[in-house]
């Protein structure tokens, strides 16, 4: 076997109803609650405001808005900073526990934001951090990763231990309320980052493989009927734990192309991310085929065990076949021209999915320039 290292991710509180236990989790003093307002507008925050409030005094910031930008981070650091937080809980999809991540880091350590962007810079210690994730998607409560939209819509990460979070609550009741698109969206996000993750360049071990594998498992058996029966409560919860266990993959084994040529789209059509994700599946996994090959063969036998005695490019394309299927059955468009892009837009995306070097270095093949705009074209 391979050396590797295995980071497994906060410590876990799954179940409905884990407002009180997380509250007990908390350090006294102020707690910075951050969230957005459409949660708040919905009641999803009030149970979790209430508990943790029983003890002590909650800052709420409800200003974070989809592809959270830099004013945004700084300005909930600064309404941390003047609240005396003690610590920091992001309740919400992964814009918010993004916000809270880097803020709970800031506000910790002191460090500069501009000095931190990238992979391992930030070592400084973070104040005491819990994520409580309201959509099955981003798998942002599980990971050391804060993406933040910058100047000129340019997405930077801070990609470190100390944002990962001690504590993460998975609690599906949260999720009961989602609309349709989102559920499909978040879904399809948590796909490919289990699919990524599996056939990452870099740093794939046996634990990320064993995660991805399960993840892939949960999420496709359980996409449809969380979208087609809202209230099914244990589909609901194996999104959840899907999501949770893409994240920890993916928090180790990081992804790669779908998501560099999905950045753009986010960042200058301001698409949700796992839309954007769904948008650039098909495409680049049909450039990776035959670099991940073997890979991709070993996924389709989970979705559909009954291809196994089938030779490894067959069960590849079907494995690129059942997940394109799987986001059209989700109701979900998947032309850029749906959503409002011209055709000639894809060279400036090409342009801008080459500056997501972090990620492309760990597709299974180079994704040149020419190859981002070919791709961008294939899914106009």
């Amino acid at each position: 076997m391979r050396p590797f290292t295995f980071n497994p991710g906060p410590r876990l509180l799954a179940g409905p109803d884990r407002a009180g236990s997380l509250a007990e989790k908390l350090p006294p003093g102020p707690c910075l609650l951050v969230t957005d307002r459409d949660l708040v507008r919905l009641g999803l925050t009030d149970a979790y405001r209430e508990a943790i409030g029983a003890t002590r005094d909650v800052v709420v910031f409800d200003a974070v808005e989809a592809d959270p930008s830099k004013q945004t981070l700084l300005a909930a650091t600064e309404a941390g900073r003047a609240a005396g937080a003690a610590s920091v809980v992001g309740l919400g999809g992964g814009s918010p526990m993004d916000v809270a991540k880097l803020a709970a880091y800031l506000l910790g350590s002191g460090d500069v934001l501009d000095d931190i962007w990238g992979v391992g810079i930030a070592q400084g210690q973070r104040l005491p951090l819990a994520l409580v994730p309201t959509t099955a998607g981003t798998g942002s409560e599980a990971t050391p990763i804060s993406v933040i939209t910058c100047e000129g819509g340019t997405k930077l990460a801070v990609n470190s231990a100390p944002l990962i979070a001690d504590w993460a609550v998975l609690d599906a009741t949260l999720t009961l309320g989602l609309p349709t698109h989102v559920t499909a969206a978040t879904g399809i996000d948590a796909i490919v980052h289990a699919v990524e993750a599996y056939t990452s360049a870099r740093l794939k071990n046996p634990l990320s493989d064993a995660l991805a594998r399960e993840a892939l498992r949960l999420l496709t058996n359980n996409l449809i009927t969380a979208i087609d029966t809202p209230g099914d409560v244990e589909a609901r919860s194996a999104m959840l734990l899907g999501a949770h266990l893409a994240g920890l993959a993916f928090a180790n084994a990081p992804v790669a192309g779908v998501h560099a040529l999905a950045y753009p789209l986010g960042g200058l059509h301001h698409l949700p991310h796992g839309l954007s994700n769904a948008l650039m599946l098909r495409h680049v996994l049909a450039h990776n085929l035959e670099a991940a090959r073997d890979q991709y063969a070993e996924l389709a036998e989970i979705i559909e065990p009954d291809c196994a005695e089938q030779g490894s490019q067959a069960r590849a394309a079907l494995l690129i076949e059942r997940l394109d299927d799987l986001a059209k059955r989700s109701g979900l468009e998947l032309r850029l021209r749906d959503h409002g892009l011209a055709f000639e837009e894809a060279p400036t995306l090409a342009r801008e999915a080459m500056k997501q070097t972090r990620l492309l270095v760990n597709n299974p093949c180079e994704i040149s320039e020419a190859d981002a705009q070919r791709l961008y074209e294939a899914a106009w």
